[in-house]
């Protein structure tokens, strides 16, 4: 994401420099598409740990597609952006598993409001579990979250060789509509 959250009012929204009601708290369960269950709920700061052992368990294909180029290191303002949401203008869930040795963050998902109306939207899931459907769960609930907000479009960048990530916005359901420019495929997704 490269925009910046925008602080302006949504028209018949909540008023942007207050949280959707319960976003901060955020939970639920669902069930992967080998038939365990997951839950998809609100990013806090003491997460810390767990994302950076996610992203130790994340290939370095996976990370270029997040980010657009192999990223391994965050700097102290990078970490604080994806752990200090603020669930009015940027909004953050993850994906947690019971495994063994204790629960675990398997993906997640975020978005950030660019302008009045429209959110830049992101994922990342573990190599390990994509392909069981959390890409879906958690657009599923984000898309839930930004209805709440007033938020009318989510707008994502997408390499061209992403296809699970193209695919799984066109099965979405939502109306979608796609650019691409310059080796990226710039996708709306429409929430009304």
């Amino acid at each position: 994401m490269s925009a910046g959250p925008s602080h302006r009012a949504l028209a018949g929204a909540p008023a942007v420099n207050s949280p959707v009601v319960g976003a901060a708290d955020y939970s639920a369960i669902d069930t992967m598409r080998d038939g365990r269950n997951v839950e998809i709920r609100a990013l806090k700061p003491s997460d810390e740990a767990a994302l950076l052992s996610a992203i130790s368990r994340t290939s370095d294909r996976s990370m270029y597609r997040r980010f657009f180029g192999v990223k391994r290191d965050f700097s102290p303002k990078e970490v604080a952006f994806f752990l200090n949401v603020d669930f009015v203008a940027h909004v953050a869930l993850v994906a947690e598993l019971d495994e063994a040795a204790g629960p675990i963050i398997v993906g997640g998902g975020r978005y950030v409001v660019a302008e009045p109306g429209t959110a830049e939207l992101a994922f990342a899931v573990t190599d390990a579990y994509q392909g069981k459907g959390l890409g879906t769960s958690l657009l599923r609930h984000l898309t839930k979250l930004a209805r709440a907000r007033g938020i009318r479009d989510f707008a994502a960048d997408v390499l061209p060789e992403n296809f699970a990530m193209l695919t799984l916005f066109e099965r979405s359901g939502l109306p979608l509509s796609r650019i691409s420019s310059r080796g990226v495929v710039h996708v709306i997704l429409s929430l009304s």
